[in-house]
């Protein structure tokens, strides 16, 4: 049986991103050497062309990777993590990317693919979600519910946080709820 075949039965003959039935065809996940099961999947000519233009990215159309990304195979798991990588400007992708699991080898394949991440400016100053600049010993207020991975307990909005620390990446900064030090996305606090 050829990979197509392969591809197509375990995909019911649908795009294994979106579900559509429309012009699906077998996507070849670069950089792949030979492709297989692990390296390959079936998309519709939307997620494809989206795939190979990512500057013209449709974010609405990739809420299906809310699905799709629990998908038991490979193919599928990568692209749906690079996807939702391309998409972390938006809120919902940022929560997904958040929730997939992944192994380590799974997670270096989808990196493989992605261009390299401009290295980030440390000397850029740390804004909370109104624009106001962040200083080290500030206190802060959370503007919306955020689950703490590892540690069991989600920071409700309107927590205080006093006294952070900002760390090298202006977009993150260091304070203590419920009594354990965590890194906080500065997007998601406003100065108290």
């Amino acid at each position: 049986m050829s990979l197509l075949n392969t591809l197509m039965s375990r995909a019911h003959s649908n795009c294994e991103l979106c579900g559509s039935s429309n012009n699906v065809s077998l996507y070849e996940i670069p950089p792949t050497a030979k492709a297989d099961e692990n390296t390959a999947l079936i998309v519709c000519d939307t997620c494809k062309t989206q795939i190979e233009n990512p500057t013209n990215l449709d974010a609405n159309h990739w809420r299906c990777l809310n699905d799709s990304m629990w998908s038991e195979h490979q193919a599928v798991q990568v692209m749906a993590w690079r996807m939702l990588t391309l998409l972390k400007e938006e809120a919902w992708a940022r929560e997904l990317l958040e929730q997939l699991y992944l192994d380590e080898a799974v997670v270096e394949f989808a990196k493989s693919g992605l261009p390299e991440e401009e290295e980030v400016d440390s000397s850029a100053p740390t804004l909370d979600s109104n624009g106001t600049r962040l200083a080290d010993g500030d206190s802060v207020t959370l503007i919306k519910d955020l689950d703490v991975k590892g540690a069991g307990f989600t920071a409700k909005r309107g927590t205080l946080v006093k006294n952070i620390s900002l760390t090298n990446n202006p977009k993150h900064i260091e304070g203590r709820v419920n009594g354990i030090q965590i890194v906080l996305v500065a997007a998601y606090l406003k100065k108290a």
